[in-house]
């Protein structure tokens, strides 16, 4: 860490012996090229694998969902995959929801998809913590806040562009959990507590951390998914 903050400061200072110019409003050149630089020193210090995980500066992740053991024995059963990828440094995080295990009836309600704070699965999905919210603000503008998804022949085939969550920096959403929750997310209109907190999405039917992975399983994956003229769009 004081490596880090010494390699910023570094950044900011101008040398010894050179008078200090002007204050000037700082180009978006610049603020991008400072932003990858500190981005760059994220990437080495915390995740030292995920350089080694690009192809073409594409980073791909992984989830492999396991349902809750400690749910009741008629819930459902939900199996799959959530895949990320992000093209480093200034792409939009994407996703691949490939999953299963729902009921067949079509007219269940939808259920509710979130990152939560911790990876860890020592006591099921119950011990992933809450909303990832790294920024303090309210249901539903947490950076993993995915919204609902509606099961079709009990399965869940879904792509999503443009996310607010990324894979890189100091927010890096590695080694957090994805949870699958029983209920809609109310989107914060619930006018309570809880509203704010978590959509009152109800008992968490699955979970899974995520971790780096090639880009395999999304070439995979993704023809099964169901909006295909956006995804083309993303390749152009």
């Amino acid at each position: 860490m004081l490596l880090l903050l010494s390699l910023l400061a570094g950044l900011a200072l101008p040398a010894p012996g050179i008078a200090a110019e002007e204050e000037t409003e700082p180009s978006r050149e610049t603020l991008q090229d400072i932003q990858k630089k500190v981005n760059d020193l994220w990437q080495n210090l915390l995740y030292p694998l995920t350089a080694g995980n690009e192809t073409g500066g594409m980073t791909y992740a992984a989830c492999e969902m396991q349902p809750s053991p400690k749910l009741d024995a008629e819930k459902p059963q939900v199996t799959g995959q959530v895949l990320f990828r992000q093209r480093y440094p200034q792409g939009r995080l994407e996703a691949i929801f490939h999953l299963e295990g729902f009921p067949l009836d079509d007219n269940q309600p939808g259920r509710a998809i979130h990152i939560h704070e911790l990876g860890d699965l020592s006591s099921g999905c119950d011990s992933t913590g809450g909303h990832y919210n790294p920024f303090r603000v309210n249901h539903p503008r947490h950076p993993g806040d995915f919204g609902n998804f509606s099961p079709k022949d009990g399965k869940i085939r879904k792509y999503k562009p443009n996310l607010f969550a990324t894979l890189f920096g100091p927010y890096s959403i590695l080694g957090r959990s994805v949870v699958i929750h029983e209920q809609e997310d109310d989107m914060g209109k619930g006018n309570n507590k809880a509203s704010l907190e978590n959509g009152n999405a109800g008992k968490r039917l699955a979970c899974c951390v995520i971790g780096v992975c090639s880009g395999s399983l999304w070439e995979e994956k993704q023809p099964e998914v169901a909006d295909k003229k956006r995804w083309l769009r993303t390749r152009l």
